[in-house]
């Protein structure tokens, strides 16, 4: 089994998501997980699992769907994207390897080019250059300045471009502070992210959420085995009292392995409506259930 959790930059329109998961699920093999969406970052992410083949072929013509239906031009929203389908990564789960996850972007890529005509940049363990390992470093005004991995083109007219790559599991992660200032967040961000010298394995920037009237620091936690957990949320804890403020929640998107819950149980807990669904495996196992 494989997963992908491709990002669309769109989610203020429950219908045009609900649409993306639709022609997920018209492909036998391929399920999806679940999904979540947020109207400030302007982006929804849908988790999906399966057979290599068919969540390859789920995630291509996900990809075709959100280039018919979102257009980003005029698109705001506090998260960087550069697509229409920002980023498609491959995952490996039981019985895979990351290097059949590198094989499946590629493949993946080529697809997305030759059906859309939508060109492709690769990135983390599927890259072709070292540069564009890193994510960051692709999604940048006018890209890296580089030509596409796949295309003729930098960009497609209205859906943009899309960043495919393969990876190990990786948990987005956000708090929102009791308030709405962001500098505050991006001063958080700073102090725990592993480019300014904090966490290892974190990646930060601190956002605006104008809907809720508060600021938020967003992470990834990419390897979350060798980040103390509990310590992270303990710094920002006491960063956020320094700064005059509070956490006010923690959220997650998508799934995480039991493995990660395993190790900080406490962690998990506070989070927003977490409970053990939200576990990958258990997800997994109430899906065959129900079949």
């Amino acid at each position: 089994m494989i997963e992908c959790v491709p990002n669309f930059s769109e989610g203020r329109d429950p219908a045009t998501i609900v649409a993306i998961a639709g022609v997920i699920r018209e492909v036998a093999g391929a399920a999806v997980l679940g999904f979540e969406s947020d109207a400030d970052h302007h982006r929804s992410v849908i988790t999906i699992a399966g057979q290599p083949e068919a969540v390859l072929e789920a995630a291509v013509r996900a990809v075709g769907e959100a280039a018919e239906l979102i257009n980003l031009r005029g698109h705001t929203g506090v998260h960087p994207r550069v697509g229409a389908t920002d980023v498609v990564p491959f995952v490996p789960l039981e019985g895979s390897t990351l290097a059949d996850c590198v094989s499946l972007a590629h493949r993946a890529g080529a697809e997305i080019w030759r059906r859309f005509r939508v060109p492709v940049y690769f990135y983390e363990a599927a890259a072709y250059l070292p540069e564009r390992k890193r994510l960051e470093r692709v999604r940048r005004a006018g890209f890296d300045g580089r030509p596409p991995d796949i295309g003729d083109d930098p960009e497609h007219v209205t859906a943009g471009a899309t960043m495919v790559g393969a990876r190990n599991f990786l948990i987005p992660y956000n708090i929102n502070l009791a308030t709405p200032d962001a500098a505050i967040a991006k001063q958080i961000a700073v102090k725990i992210r592993e480019s300014s010298g904090g966490f290892p394995f974190v990646k930060a920037m601190g956002v605006p959420l104008a809907s809720l009237g508060r600021a938020q620091v967003s992470m990834n936690l990419t390897n979350f085995a060798e980040i103390p957990l509990d310590d992270l949320y303990a710094t920002v804890e006491a960063e956020a009292a320094r700064l005059g403020t509070s956490i006010a929640e923690s959220e997650l998107i998508g799934l995480v392995p039991r493995a990660a819950y395993e190790k900080s149980p406490a962690f998990f807990r506070r989070i927003r409506d977490f409970n053990e669904s939200r576990i990958l495996e258990n997800r997994i196992a109430q899906l065959l259930q129900s079949k």
